[in-house]
């Protein structure tokens, strides 16, 4: 089983702490969406023995195409890959793209998944991150988006300076009101080269508080697990049957080939990506090459990999596959570098499986990377 990411590269406006491949200008739109299909025939070849059950539109802001784009996509999925009866088909959406009838029409395609940029119900936040929408936009769609999903997911972001626990809290109340089943939460980081990384050297804005961002995250974890939910990843917490198909696919080291400027491509062995370039992309597409590089993972590649993906999700890391896949070597520096953290309450093995504690949960990619092996080939 695999799956199929497609990254739309354009948005509306830039939110002042993405780093991600997108552009504002929409001049391009239809000559890429023409691209993005003809990459997707191009590499059927990749997915000859593979039965695709996840198509996912990531971005950039996917809800920004007409219905008849996205429509247009899937069904050249569908006429060049086995996809399975019952594919899991997600749409990132922002909530000033999604009207009543934009929801309506959204549900009469393929697609049985929305996944909603809300970041936070508070005016003041949405206006620090440049969110294209407003408090009432992010309320109004989840009321219509209930009705005709079953299957919704919203992104929220914590750790944004001056936000209390109360609003914090808060915020979270205001998603659960709506009987979202799934909810993607993320820290607000601050990247380079971002304009909240500019406003936070000018001290327009105070640098993120990582401890007030911890406490955040154990609200978040408390309140969610309260209302039966499942804290499957680091950042993903679902309730039963709504976990992310495509999200575990990749911790779980599953195929997928990802579509469009930026994207990332997984086959068990090498990992690739396209160019981050609008321009060279379509370029490379319209002279039938495909507009990418390559690397063949080594086997450390491979450990290192498995342990960090494997810290992040409730499937913890095998000792058995350690030991199986990897060498009694890769096992032996694992367990010596993994005993102080479980000395410390941090991680814990349950039937030959390391997983991290409640407490070790928010410091596990830190853990992680103190796991790695420096590649020795």
């Amino acid at each position: 089983m695999s799956g199929i990411y497609i990254h739309i590269p354009f948005c509306k406006q830039a939110c002042h702490y993405c780093d991600f491949h997108f552009s504002t200008s929409m001049k391009k739109k239809d000559e890429m969406v023409l691209a993005l299909a003809k990459e997707i025939e191009m590499r059927k070849s990749e997915f000859q023995n593979q039965q695709v059950e996840t198509i996912y539109f990531g971005g950039g802001t996917p809800s920004i195409l007409e219905i008849s784009d996205l429509k247009l996509l899937i069904d050249t999925v569908y006429s060049n890959y086995k996809v399975v009866d019952n594919p899991e088909i997600t749409v990132e959406a922002n909530p000033d793209d999604l009207s009543k009838e934009r929801i309506i029409e959204l549900s009469n395609n393929k697609i049985n998944r929305l996944s909603i940029g809300i970041q936070s119900f508070f005016e003041e936040d949405l206006k620090l991150m440049n969110r294209a929408h407003n408090s009432e936009e992010a309320k109004e769609c989840l009321e219509f988006a209930t009705q005709y999903f079953d299957n919704i997911s919203v992104d929220l972001i914590y750790g944004i300076p001056e936000m209390s626990n109360e609003k914090w809290l808060q915020n979270i109340e205001t998603a659960l009101s709506f009987n979202i089943p799934h909810i993607s939460s993320y820290a607000l980081t601050v990247e380079p080269k971002t304009a909240l990384h500019t406003f936070i050297q000018k001290g327009i804005i105070p640098q993120p508080d990582d401890e007030v961002a911890q406490e955040h995250f154990q609200i978040l974890v408390d309140k969610l697990s309260e209302n039966d939910f499942i804290h499957y990843e680091l950042s993903n917490f679902g309730k039963e049957n709504y976990f992310s198909m495509n999200n575990s696919s990749y911790w779980l080291g599953k195929k997928y080939i990802g579509i469009g400027p930026s994207a990332h491509s997984y086959d068990g062995e090498k990992r690739g990506w396209n160019v981050s370039n609008n321009g060279l992309y379509l370029k490379s597409i319209s002279e039938n090459k495909l507009p990418s590089e390559s690397e063949i993972l080594s086997k450390t590649d491979r450990y290192n990999e498995y342990v960090m993906t494997g810290l992040r999700t409730i499937w913890g890391i095998s000792l058995d596959r350690i030991e199986t896949e990897f060498g009694k070597t890769y096992l032996d520096y694992l367990n010596q570098q993994a005993a102080k953290y479980i000395e410390d309450h941090l991680l814990f093995v349950d039937e030959n499986i390391l997983r991290t504690t409640k407490k070790g949960k928010f410091l596990s990619d830190g853990i992680a990377s103190d796991l790695f092996l420096l590649n020795l080939e």
